[in-house]
């Protein structure tokens, strides 16, 4: 996990027999050039062929959930799978559908990370996601305030962020990533893009077919150990207050 780039999108709950596993799936294929993911991983750690992988990723769409999925090389290990929030602990008191993916931190995925977070954020009809190195997660994770008064303050100054359940709407994104998706609702409640205070970020930007965007932070995977990426992100959280919850109900 320590050599791949991680990539989640927070989505609309799944519903019986819904159509957007199976359009995560063959988009992620598009997106990334010669990915095939007709494997799925036992719990004993072994690579199974799926034949007739489409009918199989239906086939538990049934049952509103995406088990893992690969391309059966451990070598360069690319998955995707989906698991659900229920509203008890969902932004907003309601329930969603969360979408995983991961690819290997190599030129490869590097290149294709860009392409593969918008192709499964627009095929989940997710409200946000993102992509970021292993690393650089670590460090994110430790933003989430799980306790009233956390124990020790996030790394590297980065500010505290809400837990899901506290956020007021799915929408709000809950934190920055290397890559970040955000739909066209939640870019209108962060109040993204504005010309005269986004240049730098809008050239690094990229918008999406459904009015959302990608927006890339650093030029490279972020890597919070270099003084450059750990100021982008600071200036990034200062410029939308909304993201993680931060700013006044």
């Amino acid at each position: 996990m320590q050599n791949q780039i991680g990539i989640i999108v927070y989505a609309p709950d799944m519903v019986d027999n819904d159509d957007r596993p199976l359009a995560i799936v063959r988009g992620m294929e598009r997106a990334f050039p010669g990915l095939r993911l007709e494997w799925r991983i036992t719990d004993k750690g072994q690579f199974v062929h799926l034949p007739q992988r489409d009918a199989w990723v239906n086939h538990v769409a049934e049952f509103r959930s995406l088990r893992l999925v690969c391309n059966g090389d451990e070598n360069d290990l690319v998955t995707l799978s989906g698991s659900r929030t229920p509203a008890l602990l969902g932004p907003g008191g309601k329930a969603q559908s969360d979408f995983h993916a991961d690819l290997p931190h190599n030129a490869a995925g590097v290149a294709a990370a860009p392409a593969v977070l918008e192709a499964v954020a627009e095929a989940a009809r997710a409200f946000w996601g993102h992509a970021t190195p292993f690393d650089a997660g670590v460090d994110i994770v430790s933003q989430i305030q799980s306790l009233p008064t956390m124990p020790e303050p996030p790394r590297r100054g980065l500010p505290v962020i809400r837990v899901p359940s506290a956020m007021r709407s799915p929408e709000i994104p809950g934190h920055l990533g290397w890559l970040c998706y955000w739909s066209a609702a939640s870019a209108r409640i962060i109040g993204f893009p504005d010309p005269a205070r986004d240049a730098e970020l809008l050239s690094r930007s990229r918008r999406t077919a459904s009015g959302g965007w990608v927006v890339r932070l650093t030029d490279e995977p972020l890597d919070l150990d270099r003084p450059e990426h750990l100021d982008m992100v600071k200036r990034t959280y200062e410029r939308f207050p909304e993201i993680g919850g931060r700013s006044a109900p």
